[in-house]
């Protein structure tokens, strides 16, 4: 039996790349002579780079910018076949801050990361988006690649309270014949119920009200950027805007054209070729629920299998969708690690729990002989 493991990050416990190779450690204890192949996945958030990085090659040139919260932090940006790629969870993602503070927050640095890039005279440049503790509208970005307002934009959305008036212009300059390109995991909008502040603010740390406030903060941001009327507002409603908590906003400003971050990297890794040539597909993330559904990696490599008419499985760290979703997705069944061996050993030591949880799901999907 052949079986392509293609997974995402789990979290902030393990890699793309640590989560492939747990499965296939654990898988192999019970059929040695399945033959595996590993495809680690990203989406534009964590990992992103790196798993391009194994997949097109180039070179990595790391850049000290300003981290979500202050404190300075290193980024990876890949340089490959003329292009750039920027990861902006590297600058401003949620494992970098703790404790949470979302409403000084920043995007500075992806800002600065994108700098460096053109600074490295880049004419094409990837900004993965994804796993982000901000939810500023990427007014950091725009800051640290030169536009101004009437107030402080690499403060957070607590800074932008009273923003009347931005110019975009110096920012817009520097970013000329330069193809700019958005890779997201989710296509939420900007504003509103279903926008950015309101589907990811809880995870990032924002109260009932402040959600309310940073919601109406923004709305008030997109009209000094944009204007007032439907039509000028129209990006904020756009596929994306709100990826990042509005990174992918800021970068359509600047004239940015928005990919799905899993098809961007499926494409770099060759994943329908790959999963074509196998008889299973294993993907897996930190916790599989409806969200995944909305640009993450189990719905593409699921989508990617299913037209090359290939079972896909999910192992991940929690399952919280139940079966009729899971279908919905492209997904025959899915495994969870907590179920297996409980939530404290799931995330204290996630690498064995996943081999163990491998191992399980082996016996139904390759039984040996003797079973």
């Amino acid at each position: 039996m052949k079986v392509l493991v293609a997974p995402d990050a789990f979290g902030g416990t393990l890699t793309a790349p640590e989560a492939a190779r747990a499965i296939v450690e654990g898988w192999q204890r019970h059929a040695p002579d399945d033959e595996l192949s590993t495809a680690a996945m990203a989406d534009g958030g964590p990992g992103f780079v790196d798993v391009l990085h194994q997949a097109i090659g180039g070179e990595l040139a790391v850049v000290t910018v300003r981290g979500p919260v202050g404190a300075d932090v290193p980024v990876a940006v890949l340089h490959a076949d003329g292009a750039a790629y920027v990861e902006s969870a590297q600058a401003c993602g949620l494992h970098l801050v703790d404790p949470q503070d979302p409403m000084h927050a920043t995007t500075y640095g992806v800002g600065q990361a994108i700098g460096a890039a053109l600074d490295a005279g880049a004419r094409r440049i990837v900004v993965g988006l994804g796993g982000s503790a901000t939810n500023d509208g990427g007014a950091g970005l725009l800051a640290a690649l030169g536009a101004t307002a009437d107030v402080p934009l690499d403060g957070g959305p607590a800074a932008l309270g009273g923003v009347t008036q931005v110019d975009l212009a110096p920012a817009r300059s520097r970013l000329r014949d330069v193809e700019l390109v958005i890779a997201a995991d989710v296509d939420v909008q900007l504003l509103g119920m279903f926008g950015a502040t309101k589907t990811f603010g809880p995870q990032k740390g924002l109260t009932d009200e402040q959600i309310i406030a940073v919601d109406g903060t923004l709305d008030r941001f997109v009209e000094a950027t944009c204007g007032s009327t439907p039509a000028e507002r129209r990006i904020a409603d756009a596929k994306s805007a709100g990826a990042a908590g509005g990174l992918g906003f800021a970068l359509m400003l600047l004239g940015g054209s928005v990919t799905s971050g899993i098809d961007l990297v499926a494409d770099a890794v060759g994943l329908t070729a790959q999963a074509g040539s196998h008889d299973l597909v294993v993907t897996g993330e930190g916790t599989y629920d409806f969200s995944s559904r909305a640009g993450k990696v189990v719905f593409g490599v699921a989508a990617v299998a299913g037209a090359a008419a290939r079972p896909c499985i999910v192992l991940a760290g929690q399952v919280v969708v139940g079966s009729r979703e899971m279908r919905a997705m492209g997904v025959e069944s899915a495994y969870s690690m907590s179920d297996l061996v409980g939530i404290d050993a799931a995330m204290g030591e996630p690498y064995a729990s996943l081999a163990a949880l491998a191992e399980r799901v082996a016996r139904t999907w390759s039984p040996r002989a003797e079973d």
